[in-house]
C-alpha cells in the first residue's frame, strides 16, 4: 500500500532507473518541442515559456494531477501516489471513469516522463532541486513552484492559478478559485465557533506512530481555511506526548477509532473520551481529497467535514468517516 503521509515517502528522494544515468547524464530523447509561443510562467529557477496549445501534459510533483484535471486536461503521466486516486469521484468524474496512467512513487520516473513525450511537465508540489529541473527541462518545458515559498508549502490557490497560467486557463482557475473561496465563507459563517478552536491532525497512527500536521502545510488547508488554530508542536510525537493531541478537536488521518482503542493512552485523551476525535482512514476518498487539495478535492472535502467538525465543536455525535 503507497497511502502513506507524504512525508514518509518524500525522504526516499529521486529514484532514477539506472538505464536513466546520473543526473548530469545525457536524459532520454525529448518529444518534439511545439513551436508557437505560449505564457512565461516565473518560478524559483527563473522562468519556463510554456508552448502554445500544451495538449500532453506530464505531472510529477505528488499532487500536480489534482489540479490539472480541474482544469479539464487529463494528463499523460503522473507521480503515483495514493493508490486508490483513479476511483475517488471527482476523479471518475473528470477522466470518464478511466483515471490517469501514473508512475513514480519512489521518485521521479524520467523514463516514464519521457516516453509519455508531454509538451509539458508540472512540479509544483515537489521538492525540487536545479539538477532535477535540468534534467526534466531536456525531455520537456518545466515549471515548478514560485521562490515566495518553502518547497512543498506552495497554498493551493496559488498552486492552481500557476498551473491554469502554464495552461492558458487562467480564466477557469480563478473560477475555481473563488468557487471554493466561497463555499469556505459560507462554512465560516454558518459555523462561526470553528474560529480560534485548536484542532490537532495526527496523521499515519495505524501503527503506532504519530505525526501532527501544522498550520500553514497543505494538507490541512481545510482546516486553517475553516478558522481552527493549529498547536504548535508538528512532527512525530511519542506515545508519552500524547498530551499534545489534547486539545479542542482531533482529526485522525489514517486510522479507525477502532484501531486507535488499542492505545491505553489515547484513549485516556478528554478530547476522545468527549467524543470530540473524527477519523479517517488512508483509503477513504476523504483523506485522499485533504492530501491532493485540488479545488474539486476541496469541495469534496468540505461536504464531507463541515457537518461532523460542528458536530464536534457543538457536543454532538460525529460520523464514522473511515470511508467518507
Amino acid at each position: 500500500m503507497r497511502q502513506f503521509p507524504r512525508y514518509v515517502v518524500a525522504v526516499v528522494g529521486f529514484v532514477v532507473l539506472a538505464a536513466c544515468g546520473s543526473p548530469g547524464g545525457g536524459a532520454t530523447a525529448p518529444a518534439a518541442p511545439a513551436t508557437a509561443a505560449g505564457p512565461v510562467v516565473e518560478h524559483k529557477f527563473g522562468s519556463t515559456e510554456v508552448p502554445a496549445n500544451v495538449e500532453r501534459v506530464a505531472t510529477v510533483g505528488w499532487n500536480d494531477q489534482d489540479f490539472v484535471l480541474s482544469l479539464g486536461v487529463v494528463p499523460v503521466v503522473t507521480r503515483a501516489w495514493f493508490d486508490d486516486y483513479d476511483t475517488y469521484p471527482w476523479v471518475q468524474k473528470a477522466t470518464g471513469g478511466k483515471g490517469v496512467e501514473a508512475a513514480g512513487s519512489d521518485g521521479i520516473d524520467y523514463e516514464a516522463v519521457a516516453a509519455a513525450r508531454p509538451d509539458l511537465i508540472l512540479a509544483i508540489y515537489e521538492t525540487v532541486d536545479q539538477p532535477t529541473y535540468d534534467r526534466l527541462s531536456k525531455i520537456a518545458p518545466t515549471v515548478v513552484q514560485s521562490a515566495d515559498y518553502a518547497d512543498e508549502e506552495t497554498p493551493w490557490d496559488v498552486q492552481l492559478l500557476t498551473t491554469g497560467k502554464a495552461l492558458s486557463r487562467e480564466d477557469r482557475a480563478r473560477t475555481l478559485v473563488d468557487q471554493v473561496n466561497a463555499r469556505i465563507a459560507d462554512a465560516r459563517a454558518a459555523h462561526p465557533a470553528f474560529a480560534g478552536k485548536v484542532l490537532v491532525e495526527d496523521i499515519g497512527p495505524e501503527n503506532g506512530g504519530h505525526y501532527l500536521i501544522g498550520k500553514g502545510d497543505p494538507r490541512r488547508t481545510l482546516f486553517d481555511a475553516l478558522g481552527f488554530d493549529a498547536q504548535e508542536t508538528t512532527g512525530d510525537v511519542s506515545e508519552e506526548q500524547l498530551s499534545l493531541l489534547d486539545r479542542d478537536i482531533l482529526f485522525v488521518n489514517g486510522a479507525t477509532a477502532q484501531q486507535m482503542a488499542a492505545s491505553p493512552v489515547f484513549s485516556r485523551l478528554a478530547v476522545v473520551r468527549d467524543g470530540r476525535t473524527l477519523y479517517t482512514t488512508f483509503d477513504s476518498p476523504l483523506s485522499g481529497a485533504l492530501s491532493y487539495s485540488g479545488p474539486d478535492a476541496l469541495l469534496y472535502a468540505l461536504d464531507v467535514l463541515v457537518p461532523q467538525l460542528a458536530n464536534a465543536v457543538e457536543g454532538r455525535p460525529v460520523a464514522d468517516l473511515s470511508n467518507a
